[in-house]
């Protein structure tokens, strides 16, 4: 059985007053595996944010499922959405979303105080994860402190934490420049190799690029979806770069 099933996922948005009605998603359907690193690509509008929206529980479907390790995520009630999403979900986000007013340890450490877990676990955990992040001398700094690079490290040791089933990121190299970018890309496919699932949605073709399997989403649907297999870095770099342009012209595939 698949880690991660969406079947036919269908959403719709009304205008405020329930007037004219615009389709984000149409029947969209696909599975991840445990252990894969996918990545959803699409022109800005395309839904794939509405896609990952979906899938994390922040947003519900019009239509259509959303299956993670055997549980159907509409019937977990609203008042427990909240710690489904932090016991199941690592979220890293584009801009960071760390609190300034914390410093980076207790900012990894925030979901785990509010799952209740005690101090020496937290530490435990922390302990693990830092090394292989090289976050372990910035720990003390504040947001503010240190650079996006360096935020976003922070941001996915936030994310590992909680032994996610699956890591959600949305534009991660978005606010990062060239070699923090690579940097993070880098830790993404470590991360991967410790046999920790990834879904990234992202516009960036290099960042793609590092993924075992890339999913192309055009006017709501899935357009098409490509393999790395054996493919270098490179390869699957200049896949993805045709697959964007005939996307772009309106193309079959």
């Amino acid at each position: 059985m698949s880690l991660l099933e969406a079947k036919n996922i269908r959403k719709v948005y009304k205008t405020r007053f329930g007037g004219a009605s615009v389709e984000a998603l149409k029947n969209v359907s696909f599975t991840v595996e445990k252990g894969e690193y996918v990545a959803i690509m699409g022109e800005s509008g395309s839904g794939k944010t509405t896609l990952l929206n979906i899938i994390a529980a922040l947003d519900k479907a019009t239509e259509g499922t959303v299956i993670l390790d055997g549980m159907d995520l509409a019937k977990v009630r609203d008042r427990d959405i909240a710690g489904f999403r932090r016991d199941n979900l690592g979220y890293v986000f584009q801009d960071f979303n760390l609190l300034d007013t914390f410093p980076l340890e207790d900012n990894i450490y925030l979901p785990l105080v509010l799952a209740g877990r005690k101090p020496d676990e937290m530490q435990e955990r922390l302990g693990r994860i830092a090394p292989s992040l090289g976050i372990e001398d910035i720990l003390k700094k504040y947001p503010y402190e240190v650079s996006g690079g360096q935020k976003q490290r922070a941001a996915v040791a936030r994310a590992l934490i909680t032994d996610p089933r699956i890591i959600l990121a949305d534009e991660p190299t978005g606010a990062l420049d060239s070699k923090s970018s690579d940097e993070l890309l880098e830790l993404f496919k470590k991360v991967n190799q410790t046999g920790q699932t990834i879904l990234m949605v992202t516009h960036s073709t290099k960042a793609a690029s590092n993924a075992s399997r890339v999913l192309f989403i055009k006017d709501g649907t899935i357009f098409h979806q490509i393999y790395k297999g054996d493919c270098s870095d490179n390869q699957m770099y200049q896949k993805i770069s045709d697959t964007l342009t005939l996307l772009a012209q309106g193309g079959e595939q």
